[in-house]
């Protein structure tokens, strides 16, 4: 179905990577700071599913208050990387807002909410983490790497818990510099708390950096088949 991106502004630019058949999933995938959604695009488009499109938005460009208040495009202001460091609880909301007006707008043109992921790349990632368990609809698994959740000390009580039982996968370089490793710790044993922790899985890998690679990617490719195809039921519909 053929829906209006110009009422949705971060689709309005956003890289899409359309299924190759019959659109019934989608992927939303939110990179980096200082990135845009151009090379995750590419990167995604190596791990095609038949009824399943990519969906890789830009993040607006602001000052970022941790890089000497450079402008580049961020999802919020970061003020630091620790995680008792002071956070932009406005900016992380709004672009939360955000990222849930294009899960809004697939819903309306025909993709059902539970067949739909939200994923990231560090902050990107850490804006999926806080979409996924403040959004109103059944999604179908999220997906984290190299991040953390913003906002942590105001869960349980800011989850929605319509997502409780949602499939969280989260990878982390065990030599990364810029957000640590125990970090991923931290935050996976946080959503245990508060999602059903039997779905809540932490992938660290050896040796990698704030990066990824093939084996990052790999376990990655796994879950989207399992989360984001269509039940037996639902394809026959189409």
């Amino acid at each position: 179905m053929c829906g209006n991106n110009m009422s949705v502004p971060l689709l309005t630019d956003a890289v899409t990577v359309p299924a190759g058949e019959r659109e019934t999933g989608a992927v939303i995938f939110l990179h980096g700071l200082g990135d845009t959604g151009h090379g995750w695009a590419e990167a995604l488009s190596a791990i095609r599913l038949p009824h399943v499109k990519y969906i890789c938005p830009h993040a607006p460009r602001i000052p970022v208050t941790l890089n000497m208040k450079m402008v580049m495009p961020a999802w919020f202001d970061l003020m630091g990387l620790s995680p008792d460091a002071p956070e932009d609880e406005a900016g992380i909301k709004k672009a939360a807002e955000s990222i849930k007006t294009i899960i809004e707008h697939e819903v309306k043109n025909g993709i059902p909410a539970n067949r739909i992921v939200l994923g990231g790349f560090s902050q990107g990632g850490a804006l999926s983490l806080y979409t996924a368990l403040s959004c109103q609809h059944k999604l179908a698994g999220v997906i984290g790497l190299s991040c953390w959740l913003p906002l942590h000390k105001t869960f349980p009580q800011a989850a929605s818990g319509v997502n409780k039982e949602i499939s969280v996968l989260q990878c982390h370089g065990e030599a990364d510099p810029m957000i640590p490793v125990r970090f991923g710790n931290l935050t996976s044993e946080k959503l245990k708390s508060v999602l059903n922790p039997s779905k809540v899985q932490f992938k660290s890998y050896p040796g990698v950096m704030h990066s990824t690679n093939q084996e990052v990617r790999t376990p990655f490719g796994l879950l989207l088949p399992r989360v984001a195809w269509g039940s037996l039921e639902y394809q026959k519909k189409l």
